[in-house]
């Protein structure tokens, strides 16, 4: 896998949509591994279980949960990714809840890249915690 913090790359230099764009991925993969570490299960139920986790109404009680808890160069991400120019809800999304669903893949994108992978495994279980049911 690409390790950008070992090429001497500054995350804070990216674009929010840039950040959001690799959140995304670490995001659903931290969903999907937590779905699946509940047993084997047919696909179509996996794939329910992943977007119920995964879309915007539900990372928007991510962002309200987490918002007031980070420290400011983690809430300056979150900020930046949230008030991104060029974020597009879809018709069927909440515009509020898909900027604050960009945040949080913002500062997952943040966290990856910067090579924090166990603060990401931190907040991910402070999601679960309060959360996931």
């Amino acid at each position: 896998m690409l390790d950008l913090a070992k090429q001497g790359s500054n995350p804070k230099l990216l674009s929010p949509l840039t950040l959001a764009f690799m959140g995304d991925v670490v995001y659903e993969l931290m969903v999907r591994e937590q779905v699946i570490s509940a047993g084997s299960m047919p696909p179509n139920k996996l794939h329910k279980k992943t977007v119920e986790m995964v879309k915007a109404s539900f990372q928007a009680r991510v962002y309200d949960l987490i918002a007031d808890t980070l420290p400011e160069d983690e809430a300056d991400i979150l900020r930046r990714g949230r008030n991104s120019s060029g974020v597009h809800a879809p018709k069927n999304a909440d515009v509020l809840e898909y900027r604050k669903a960009t945040g949080v893949e913002a500062l997952f994108g943040y966290l990856y890249l910067g090579g924090k992978l166990s603060r990401i495994n931190e907040l991910f279980e402070r999601i679960l915690t309060s959360l996931a049911s």
